[in-house]
């Protein structure tokens, strides 16, 4: 008698087997049931299965089943498998900032358009998170030291559709100086936007630094020097600021309202 196998499931209703991938600590997945995306803290073995942890890039940490076919990689279906279950080793998959990292890939020619940002220290902290996607994507981003002269800025560089203008203002809130000088660019393409913070430096988070918060500097104090005097720094702000840049190693120690608007300006200058 022949022997048949006991599947009679049609081939072409099959799921295909999807690859296995070790959960390493740093690789960013997406989890297809909720669509929350973060990279990868930690897995653990329950008695229910084993978890993974992912955290997004706001902080915000969620426990997932590691189930057969349960996450996007690069928007790929994979099975996430606990490292120890295979041999092969990863190497890290993102930059920085987050993005997709992309081996080996030469830097793009510059493009006419620019991002500006007020003072070098923004241009240090913005080029070691997204250096690696701005050179992909042949941006230039230089310091203007100030902003006082935005709107004669602009004209001068005399944006357009292929060559469009991001500025990046310190202390963006309704009422400021910086808000009604930020308001009187009106091309429409130049975006200028801002975060909240009086200066680029407490765009990082307190707990990267090894602080348990910012000081508050009276009106009227220089506020760089106040901040290495309220933490008992020398009052050598390049010194303070070499400190503080580097404890800084990807955008998880970056404050929300700074991380979205420099993403918002490298979208608005490498629109097609």
């Amino acid at each position: 008698m022949r022997s048949y196998n006991p599947d009679l499931t049609p081939p072409w209703k099959k799921p295909k087997a999807v690859p296995e991938v070790p959960a390493e600590t740093d690789l960013v997945v997406e989890e297809v049931g909720t669509g929350f995306c973060g990279a990868v803290i930690r897995c653990e073995k329950t008695a229910e299965g084993p978890t993974v942890t992912l955290e997004d890039r706001f902080g915000k940490h969620r426990v997932f089943p590691m189930v057969p076919r349960g996450f996007l990689l690069e928007g790929r279906v994979v099975t996430l498998v606990r490292p120890s279950a295979v041999a092969a080793p990863r190497t890290p998959a993102r930059t920085a900032s987050g993005s997709l990292a992309v081996p080996g890939a030469r830097a793009r020619v510059a493009r006419a358009g620019r991002i500006y940002v007020e003072g070098r220290h923004d241009a240090e902290l913005v080029e070691k998170v997204w250096g690696d996607d701005l050179r992909i994507e042949g941006v230039v981003v230089e310091y203007l030291e100030g902003i006082d002269d935005l709107p004669a800025i602009v004209a001068e560089f005399a944006p357009g559709p292929d060559a469009r203008l991001g500025v990046l203002v310190d202390h963006l809130v309704p009422g400021t100086k910086e808000s009604r000088i930020a308001a009187s660019v009106s091309s429409e393409h130049a975006l200028v936007v801002g975060h909240p913070y009086i200066d680029i430096w407490e765009a990082v988070k307190p707990s990267s630094v090894g602080i348990t918060a910012w000081p508050r500097v009276p009106h009227g104090q220089d506020w760089k020097t106040g901040i290495c005097r309220g933490l008992g720094w020398p009052s050598h702000t390049g010194a303070a600021w070499q400190h503080i840049l580097g404890s800084v190693h990807s955008y998880k120690d970056l404050e929300p309202a700074l991380l979205g608007r420099v993403e918002e300006l490298i979208d608005f200058v490498t629109a097609p």
